[in-house]
C-alpha cells in the first residue's frame, strides 16, 4: 500500500517534488508506519525501483527468446496502467538526488534480459554472433529512450506501438531467421498476456488459500 502510494507521488510529481507527507496522505498511514519500513524518501525510492525489477518475469513460452518480446509488451502495457510500473519509471530516467542510486535497477534489468538472451542462445534461437551482454543493455538503454519519447507524445499510450518498431528493426539482427519468422510482435500482446498473468496469479491465491484452510481443518 505504502509503495504503490510512493510510486503514485513519485509518477506525478518526481522525485524532487515528491513529499513523505504527500504519500502518507495517499497511503493512509502513519508516519511512524512508513518511517518502519522506510526510513528515508531516498530508501522508499529504491523500494519502488526494486519492484520494479520484481515484476518483470512472463510466463514461460515454448520459444524462449519469446519471453524477451512479451517482457517489453508486458512492460510497456504496465506503464499505461500500473502504478508501481509508472513510478519507478520516472525514477530511472529523471534527474534527481544524488544519494538516489538508479543504477542498480539498471543492472537488474539488464542481467534479467541477458538471462533470457543466454537461454535464447543455448537454444540455438539467437546468432552465434550475438553478444548478449550488449545486447541486453541496448534493449534497456532503448526502451529507456522509448519511454521518453511516449510520455512526451502520448502518455505512454503508443510505447506498445513503438516498442513493436523497435523489435522489428532489431531482431533481424538477433533471432536466427527460422525462429524469427515465428515470433509474435503485434502491440496489443501486452494487455493479453497481462490479463493473463494476473488470472493465473489469481488462481494461485487461491489455491494457496484453499490449502491453507485444508492444513486447518486436519489440525488437531
Amino acid at each position: 500500500m505504502i509503495l504503490e502510494a510512493a510510486a503514485a507521488v513519485f509518477d506525478e510529481l518526481g522525485f524532487d517534488r515528491a513529499t513523505i507527507a504527500e504519500i502518507l496522505a495517499r497511503a493512509g498511514v502513519t508516519k511512524g508506519a512508513l518511517y518502519f519500513h522506510f526510513p528515508s524518501k531516498e530508501e522508499l525510492a529504491l523500494a519502488v525501483l526494486h519492484e520494479q525489477v520484481l515484476d518483470i518475469a512472463v510466463r514461460p513460452q515454448q520459444i524462449k527468446l519469446q519471453e524477451f518480446v512479451d517482457v517489453g509488451q508486458v512492460l510497456s502495457y504496465r506503464l499505461r496502467h500500473d502504478p508501481i510500473q509508472r513510478g519507478a519509471a520516472r525514477l530511472a530516467i529523471e534527474p534527481g538526488s544524488n544519494h538516489l542510486d538508479r543504477k542498480q535497477s539498471m543492472l537488474a534489468w539488464t542481467a534479467f534480459i541477458e538471462g533470457l538472451l543466454k537461454e535464447s542462445k543455448a537454444r540455438g534461437e539467437v546468432m552465434e554472433s550475438v553478444n548478449v551482454r550488449e545486447t541486453a543493455e541496448l534493449f534497456v538503454g532503448a526502451f529507456s529512450g522509448l519511454q521518453i519519447m511516449s510520455k512526451a507524445f502520448s502518455n505512454q499510450g503508443d510505447l506498445s506501438q513503438r516498442l513493436t518498431v523497435f523489435f522489428e528493426h532489431s531482431l533481424p539482427t538477433i533471432a536466427v531467421p527460422a525462429i524469427l519468422a515465428k515470433l509474435r510482435l503485434e502491440p496489443e500482446r501486452g494487455a493479453q498476456l497481462d490479463a493473463e498473468l494476473r488470472e493465473h496469479a489469481a488462481l494461485e491465491d487461491e489455491e494457496a488459500a484453499e490449502e491453507g484452510a485444508d492444513l486447518l481443518d486436519a489440525a488437531p
